[in-house]
């Protein structure tokens, strides 16, 4: 395939070397300074820019009749716009908080472990993530798709960062450290024990390689899509 990609930093430097490594070729590279370019050139554009430039770039690609793989977060407000335009125009969208394969199987195990613990009420949630200093959002948008999952399955009807004020809410502890790609852990404490589920991850390279599979599997496709779908998890 021919992919441009939409955000040319760390991330999407791994995922230039990830799809090459598939054989794929990169025909557009963008990065915040880029100001036109012709989108039409490839096959499939990625998306991981900044949530200032996602809405702008995603609707550059479905206007094109470009499918598109997005990984920006911090610009969902806008994603009922996006899904809307990929309908009108018959196109091709996936957007994921996070493309990587382990990520969306914790993202499983999240849900099913929320249905398990919804009538222990002796145990208090919490939510832990930690990324590097670079990345603008908080909380990370795994960790806000963490809660929506634990949110749909217990009675729990909101999260809030680092704080909570009722027993509702689940509070989401956001820290940024130098070099550290993501981790997320999900705390059930009581009295006498904790259940702990936790994802670590060691490098960039999970993500971009779940973005380029998603790529591929979005190829001859039209419709608004989620990882589910990518996995076979629907």
């Amino acid at each position: 395939m021919k992919i441009a990609l939409l955000g040319y930093g760390k991330m999407g430097k791994t995922i230039e070397q990830i799809a090459l490594q598939r054989g794929h070729e990169i025909v557009l590279k963008i990065d915040e300074n880029s100001l036109y370019y012709d989108i039409t050139a490839a096959d499939v554009a990625i998306d991981f820019s900044i949530p200032a430039a996602a809405f702008k770039n995603i609707s550059t690609c479905l206007n094109n009749h470009v499918p598109v793989i997005s990984g920006t977060t911090g610009w969902l407000e806008k994603l009922p716009e996006a899904t809307a335009l990929c309908k009108e125009k018959n196109g091709a969208f996936i957007t994921a908080s996070n493309f990587s394969l382990g990520v969306n199987i914790f993202f499983e195990l999240n849900a099913h472990l929320a249905k398990m613990m919804r009538n222990l009420e002796q145990y208090t949630i919490s939510i832990e993530e930690i990324h590097h200093t670079k990345k603008l959002d908080a909380p990370s948008g795994t960790a806000i798709t963490l809660a929506e999952g634990i949110i749909k399955n217990s009675n729990k009807e909101s999260w809030a960062l680092n704080v909570t004020n009722k027993e509702t809410e689940i509070p989401i502890i956001a820290k940024r450290i130098d070099e550290v790609p993501g981790t997320h852990t999900i705390d059930y404490k009581s009295a006498v024990d904790t259940i702990e589920i936790k994802h670590t991850a060691h490098s960039r390279d999970g993500f971009a390689l779940g973005a380029v599979i998603a790529a591929e599997w979005l190829a001859g496709k039209t419709g608004v899509f989620t990882m589910k779908d990518v996995l076979g998890l629907k």
